[in-house]
């Protein structure tokens, strides 16, 4: 990130290592400033040679000696990566035709695997129908072209001889200079009919070239200790007997080269014995893997070789011809994850990496039930709105090869590691917090036994939910990132089955909470739990095509379940903080399905069963929170990214629409909004849902990082003026409006602490200030009650032989009380009470009724 003014498109930049030297660094821009500076860039380097820190500095970078070229005709695409040449069609169904290292081809025909799965009835009999697809890739495209990285983008579908087109796919490939590694991130959509399309298995399927002797040939496989290892024919014999130290030398994976006796010997056996042509890895759950094993006779059945608990995928098969390396990043946390290597007794193997394994369960995109249960079990309705029509997932991969006969099994375990965590270098939270990175935050301090206890809460909560996605086993494809939404103190389980107490889908942006936890503190710990739920909720959680593109899916027993579609769950600033840290180019994908989606709004009018249609002025509706601000997310990301001058002009309109309101940014929050014009219409004073949800849904961090980008003092007071208008006593707030507010509820209060403070500082009112820490302290000290978010430890609970718990937990109530104190602190710490017992004090006469509810 840099200041404002101070960098320039033309602007050069150098990178040194934690040694001072200079190393070659490609580098672009990712986002501006409204006047047209620099704001963040995304830089890329080989971080082998970086050490633990490192600076990016201004400067003019030396012409490198090596650079990265393309090669293109009309028809073809050759990428001339130094010692990696990858060649390419530019139409067809392959990712690339060859990619040879040094010299060499190691693979070849990389081509995207699509199965799917028909149950069906034959003669009364249940049966299903296996359906393979052949990829049709309709558009390549150099995403990035650098001196040290080439990114190519494939578009595509896939089709069935009939001609039946189906599951959009998105699939990226990074190439590094002289590196022999490939990078894969392949995104599918779901565009299936969820009655009779059930994934059966999704993948990239590559042919390698092997030569030499079958007793040379070679798989590895991680497995939960040390790794799995055998040859294709395995010189453990009874007769004839081959000599022992050659077993030894092959079980080590050595090559044997044999001449005289030992050569007849061997030779004799190999005329005589089975050959394992093909190995399986498949991880179906989030506690059991399998490996199997056959002969090539289609007709003979797979041995189990190893049952296993969690392998963090790992994989290798070699010949003379060299090896071939494989991992899957998150592989058992996204399972059913796994490999199928083929025709390992031939001249060419077919190595397919399954991001869905066939070998596994079929996925069942089919909803719980055929209704919604709202009043029971909390759900937006009674009819059903369930469609996973339009969501998406994305998985990551890579491809490392080798002139070795089997890379040893270290080799294997830190390719697998470093495919899981990839080196990602990040400024520091003091620095981040000088510039104002995404708006407010406070870094910590535990200078007062409060500033302490409050610390202890924010480290509590996120230890809490990291523990809880192991301990419930939060995993999958579809689900790992999420939480829950509510827990069952009795049954000691999160209310999975129970509608929108289920999946959270970002409900009360616990993104945001993850995010500015990170930020303020910079931990890995925290960035992944971020990084994991910014990947889920941004491609499970929303939609990408159809009629709801550009919105999500409210909270619910499944991720697409519940029927209200709403932008708020979709909205940018739920994954500004990861694209920016890390220049990920999948996000800029979904940012730009989701400039424009108040269009989307004709399709699903967000209160349209709360208003008379035909009473309407404009098309459709949009609270100023957390529709409008979701929108206002979107429209300032763009803005952001490209100076789009257009996107904030957007957001201007609404703000001018929302000041000649009569109580400005108080009015509402339930406006008319046309999509067409993004004017907004006051029709009163109306809350649908209350008015809590004007901002606990990340509003407030979005109308404060605007209201620096515009400048406007006008729209800065507003802020000020709601935050204080919320905590006013009833009759004062009667009084103020001139009655207009009617029955309107300021509920939930704790949730308004972030305006509050933002008022208090801004007004410098030291009323407010001592009102907002009352309300948002009271929520977690009550009556003496200090415990916070305190664990409690029950037996032969929870399927768990000591289970950990915190019985009253919500998110929606963890999420907003941890993003409010960030917030909060740094605004107003000055008037935090330096002492537990000064706090019992100032919330001693306050209703309980407040304590740990949201």
């Amino acid at each position: 990130m840099w200041e404002k003014g101070h960098c320039t498109l033309e602007t050069g930049f150098i990178l040194k290592n934690e040694a001072k030297v200079q190393v070659p660094m490609q580098s672009r821009v990712t986002a501006y400033w409204p006047d047209g500076s620099v704001k963040w860039t995304s830089h890329t380097a080989d971080a082998a040679r970086l050490g633990d820190s490192i600076e990016v500095l201004i400067g003019s970078e030396s012409e490198k000696k090596e650079k990265i070229e393309l090669k293109r005709s009309e028809e073809k695409l050759t990428v001339l990566a130094g010692s990696m040449v990858v060649t390419l069609a530019l139409k067809g169904n392959e990712l690339f035709q060859t990619a040879a290292y040094e010299g060499k081809t190691y693979l070849a025909d990389a081509t995207p695997v699509l199965m799917l799965e028909e149950p069906s009835v034959w003669e009364g009999n249940p049966v299903k129908i296996e359906k393979k697809y052949t990829p049709r890739i309709t558009e390549v495209t150099v995403e990035e072209e650098g001196e040290l990285q080439v990114i190519l983008k494939y578009t595509g579908h896939h089709e069935l001889v009939t001609g039946e087109e189906k599951i959009p796919f998105h699939i990226r490939m990074k190439i590094g200079l002289n590196s022999p590694r490939l990078d894969f991130v392949h995104t599918f959509y779901y565009d299936g009919d969820e009655e009779k399309d059930f994934l059966k298995g999704l993948g990239i399927r590559f042919h390698s070239p092997l030569k030499g002797e079958l007793y040379n040939r070679h798989v590895r496989f991680m497995g939960d200790n040390g790794v799995f290892h055998e040859s294709l024919a395995q010189l453990l014999t009874w007769r004839p007997r081959i000599p022992e130290d050659i077993y030894k030398r092959q079980v080590k994976g050595q090559l044997l080269v044999l001449e005289g006796e030992d050569k007849k010997l061997v030779d004799t056996v190999m005329k005589a014995m089975p050959f394992w042509s093909e190995y399986d890895l498949c991880q179906d759950s989030a506690s059991h893997y399998l490996i199997r094993k056959k002969i090539k006779d289609e007709n003979c059945c797979y041995l189990d070789s190893l049952h296993g608990n969690r392998t963090e995928g790992g994989a290798a098969f070699g010949s003379e011809q060299g090896s071939v390396l494989f991992s899957i990043r998150d592989f058992w946390e996204k399972y059913p994850s796994g490999y199928t290597f083929k025709n390992l007794d031939t001249d060419v193997c077919e190595a397919t990496i399954w991001f869905w394994s066939p070998k596994a369960e079929t996925m069942d995109f089919r909803h719980y039930a055929n209704r919604g249960y709202n009043q029971v079990y909390y759900e937006g309705y009674d009819y059903k709105g369930a469609t996973p029509y339009g969501i998406a997932c994305t998985s990551e991969c890579s491809v490392k090869v080798s002139d070795k006969l089997i890379p040893s099994d270290k080799e294997i375990t830190q390719f697998a590691q470093n495919v899981k965590q990839p080196v990602q270098y990040i400024g520091t939270p003091e620095f981040y917090h000088r510039m104002k990175a995404f708006g407010y935050w406070s870094l910590p301090t535990r200078n007062t036994q409060t500033e302490n206890w409050l610390e202890e809460q924010l480290e509590r909560a996120v230890a809490f939910y990291a523990m809880e996605v192991k301990q419930r086993n939060w995993y999958g494809m579809f689900n790992y990132g999420d939480f829950m939404h509510t827990y069952d103190k009795e049954r000691h389980q999160w209310r999975y089955d129970m509608g929108g107490y289920a999946w959270d889908n970002t409900e009360l942006v616990p993104t945001l909470w993850l995010w500015y936890a990170f930020m303020r503190t910079g931990r890995e710990e925290i960035f992944t739990l971020a990084e994991k739920l910014s990947r889920h909720a941004s491609e499970v959680d929303v939609y990408h095509l159809g009629k709801y593109k550009g919105l999500g899916s409210r909270h619910n027993v499944r991720h697409w379940g519940c029927p209200c579609k709403e932008a708020r769950i979709a909205m940018a600033a739920h994954h500004r903080f990861y694209y920016y840290l890390t220049g990920d180019r999948r996000f800029e994908d979904i940012f730009e399905e989701l400039k424009d989606n108040e269009m989307t709004f004709l399709n699903k009018d967000p209160l349209g069963d709360f208003y008379a249609k035909e009473e309407m002025v404009y098309k459709s509706h949009a609270r100023s929170g957390p529709d409008w601000s979701s929108l206002c997310a979107n429209w300032m990301t763009r803005w952001e990214r490209f100076n789009d001058k257009k996107y904030r002009d957007k957001i201007t309109t609404g703000i001018e629409d929302i000041k000649k309101a009569p109580l400005k940014l108080i009015s509402g929050p339930d406006f008319e909004f046309d999509p067409a014009s993004v004017r907004l219409r006051y029709i009163g004073e109306n809350a649908a849902g209350g008015t809590h949800l004007q901002i606990c849904m990340g509003a407030p961090q979005v109308f404060m990082e605007l209201a620096d980008l515009l400048e406007d003092e006008e729209w800065k007071k507003m802020i000020a003026d709601y935050g204080r208008f919320y905590y006013l006593p009833r009759e004062e707030q009667i009084k103020e409006s001139g009655g207009i507010i009617g029955k309107r509820e300021f509920s939930l209060p704790f949730m308004a602490a972030a305006m509050g403070a933002y008022g208090a500082n801004y007004l410098k009112d030291d009323t407010l200030a001592e009102r907002t820490w009352r309300i948002l302290l009271q929520t977690l000290i009550s009556e003496g009650n200090h415990d916070g978010f305190k664990e409690q430890q029950i037996e032969n609970k929870g399927n768990q032989k000591t289970l950990i718990e915190i019985p009253w937990i919500t998110t929606n109530f963890v999420a907003q009380w941890c993003l409010n104190v960030i917030v909060v602190l740094a605004f107003i710490r000055e008037k935090l009470p330096k002492t537990l017992e000064e706090v019992d004090k100032l919330v001693e006469d306050m209703s309980a009724e407040g304590f740990r509810k949201a």
